[in-house]
């Protein structure tokens, strides 16, 4: 007969962002734990809040597994003696099996012994199997207390092990396990007793805690609408600031606060992000957009005495306008391209100058760029002026204050100086993605921008030999490469990546033509690495086929397109055991070089009558980016290349006559390569 399990841990309140972790790691370890021990389960749930991880087990086995094994010990000859009797060999592996030297099984001139393991009760194994499953859970920090060795994220303070209705007795951190958990701070009486592990998530709720975190995420969501359109608005509910918000909470209560209508004449963001990023609170938008002077946030609490925690709200996020509406007034005071000389006394990074002389680099790598995409004048006039002014907000007041609005008040500032619409956007726009999932620049002026900051800073930081290692990226150069390669990709960009790489370094004055070249092999790697994050839908070996070259960041991706179309296609392992044969012969040869005269044979004349005709029509389609075709083209080289093996003795005798049939191998495998390595493509 199956049972249910309850294992409650019950801590200090656990910062929030790492509370679904928690929860999924102790589901994952209890799942794992269960299978290793033999024990039957049916299903497995995690639930909690601040103060409480739960794991509910569905259908225990009340028992083990039996589990029968054929153990093979030495052989027959070693096993026993002349006269028949068990040799030490054999009566020490008898031991070790714990059966007696009598019941060893002879079979394939080997003795075996035939073991049966009888499974043990659930209810003993748990005692050290729930007690591993607490000590087993890592944090990203630890806590220590009182005078115990034991480290957790947050202090223990109880612990519930319910198999049914029985308690599962162990201890950890001198906290011993039972049926007694703890009830709201505010709203419960204090401590409760749980009956059985089915009645658990009801005296929970009888005791003031929704411990079900989505049944707590929907009833958040719920009141947070229900409270904004009382009040004639819509919430802006990210999910980011929900979840967040729903781990800080065990009983939810949404309410409506005010503030005055005149920090609205701020920009709705200097309003927004002190409101949600600083004080967790939801912003309220009226059905046109437009920002209400209204907020809701969520208490841990019922609905007594509202208008009391309301104004203590409202109270606390004034003085936050305060200080935002003080910070923009004394901004406003300089124009952006003023506050742009303060720049000269903040440093970008150690060795690479200020953050002055990384827009002057801005200034002239965007032109670059522009210049290298055949941008028109006025995008080139608009990304050049948006490099120059990018990082002017971050001198001011406001940014210094609430960081998170970098690029967003550069924007605003840049708007109410005048600049134009499309310069204004491209400030914000430079520093996207911001995050995983984040958008990407819309503008052109924007995109510009954004890959000569990224590029700026990546070269930058690899001529001090700061290359991310292991988890090691304090620059987040990852985040802004894998940025760069998605925008580069979505934006179907042409562009030179060893050009503008050589042009950054122009720039850094890097000269010494070691250091170039290492810098460029570096950065290729480093590019070649964040592709394969994009292209994981991808087939690996189709990945690794097309990124050889990756100087053209939007070409691997079509490229990495057209080979898994043609891999799967019926036509593919021909024509790839084709192309590798060649490649396999083509390494022997030190020149691609080609004499027409020194061809003694039909066949290698008609390889190479097909090789120039599919070189020709190649540069076309590779120049227009029609990869499918171009692969077409090289499939016509497949029958003559196989005629010419057929037909010709590649390593001839004759020196010239060898080396020009390597020759024509080598060119063929260089044009091939223009699309993939096949050798790479597993058949």
């Amino acid at each position: 007969m199956s049972k249910d399990l309850l294992l409650e841990i019950g801590t200090e309140e656990v910062p929030a962002h790492v509370m679904p972790g928690i929860l999924a790691q102790l589901k994952e370890n209890a799942e794992k734990a269960f299978k290793e021990n033999r024990i039957a389960f049916g299903s497995v749930r995690t639930i909690g809040t601040p103060r409480r991880t739960a794991l509910i087990v569905k259908d225990l086995a009340e028992k083990q597994e039996d589990v029968s094994s054929e153990n093979r010990g030495p052989s027959v000859q070693i096993a026993f003696d002349a006269d028949g009797n068990p040799s030490k060999a054999a009566q020490g592996f008898a031991r070790g099996q714990g059966v007696d030297p009598k019941d060893l099984v002879e079979k394939d001139g080997y003795v075996y012994a035939m073991v049966h393991e009888e499974g043990k009760a659930t209810a003993e194994l748990l005692q050290d199997l729930l007690k591993d499953l607490i000590c087993g859970l890592s944090f990203p920090n630890n806590m220590c207390w009182a005078d115990l060795d034991f480290k957790f994220i947050r202090p223990l303070r109880w612990i519930v092990a319910l198999l049914d209705n029985e308690v599962i007795p162990f201890e950890v951190a001198e906290v011993k396990s039972g049926r007694t958990s703890r009830g709201h701070r505010f709203l419960s009486q204090g401590d409760f007793e749980i009956a059985d592990a089915n009645s658990y998530e009801k005296a929970c709720e009888e005791n003031f805690i929704l411990v079900d975190q989505d049944k707590r995420k929907a009833m958040i969501r719920e009141q947070i609408e229900e409270v904004a359109k009382a009040n004639g608005g819509k919430a802006e509910i990210t999910e980011d600031l929900l979840e967040e918000v729903l781990y800080l909470v065990e009983y939810p209560t949404a309410l409506c606060g005010k503030f005055e209508d005149k920090y609205l004449n701020l920009p709705a963001e200097a309003v927004i992000t002190p409101m949600r990023d600083h004080q967790r609170y939801f912003p309220v938008k009226a059905a046109d957009g437009s920002l209400l002077p209204l907020f809701i946030t969520v208490r841990n609490g019922g609905k007594e005495h509202l208008e009391t925690v309301q104004h203590g709200n409202e109270r606390v996020l004034r003085a936050r306008l305060e200080d935002a509406q003080f910070f923009f007034d004394e901004d406003r005071k300089k124009s952006l391209e003023e506050h742009r000389e303060k720049l000269k006394t903040v440093v970008f990074q150690q060795g690479l100058g200020t953050m002055y002389e990384k827009s002057e680099r801005l200034m002239e790598l965007a032109a670059f760029i522009a210049d290298e995409l055949g941008a028109d004048e006025k995008t080139h006039k608009h990304a050049k002026r948006a490099a120059e002014l990018c990082k002017a907000d971050l001198v001011t007041g406001m940014v210094q204050e609430f960081t998170e609005l970098q690029g967003i008040m550069g924007r605003e500032y840049a708007k109410l100086d005048g600049e134009c619409e499309n310069v204004a956007i491209a400030i914000d726009e430079h520093y996207m993605p911001r995050f995983a999932g984040d958008n990407q620049p819309q503008t052109e002026a924007g995109r510009i921008v954004s890959v000569a900051d990224k590029i700026d800073t990546i070269v930058g930081t690899f001529s001090r030999g700061k290359i991310p290692t292991g988890s090691q990226d304090p620059f987040a150069l990852r985040r802004q490469a894998l940025g760069l390669v998605h925008m580069m990709i979505e934006a179907k960009y042409t562009l030179s990546l060893s050009k503008v790489v050589a042009k950054a370094m122009d720039l850094y004055q890097i000269t010494d033509e070691a250091a170039r070249t290492k810098m460029q092999n570096d950065v290729a790697d480093f590019m070649r690495l964040r592709l394969k994050n994009v292209l994981e839908d991808v087939r690996y070996d189709v990945v690794d086929a097309v990124l050889d070259n990756v100087d053209d960041l939007y070409a691997v991706s079509l490229r990495a397109e057209a080979v898994a179309k043609f891999v799967a296609s019926d036509a593919a392992v021909a024509n790839i055991q084709a192309f590798v044969r060649a490649a396999n012969l083509a390494k022997k040869s030190e020149s691609a070089a080609i004499d027409e005269a020194l061809f003694t044979t039909d066949e290698e004349k008609n390889l190479y009558q097909v090789y120039t005709a599919t070189a020709s029509s190649l540069d076309s389609l590779v120049a227009g980016r029609d990869y499918t075709g171009a692969i077409d083209a090289l499939t016509e080289l497949s029958a003559p290349i196989d005629a010419f093996f057929e037909g010709v003795m590649v390593m001839d005798k004759d020196e010239k006559v060898k080396n020009n049939r390597l020759g024509l191998l080598k060119s063929i495998d260089t044009l091939v390569k223009r699309v993939a390595d096949f050798s790479k493509v597993v058949l």
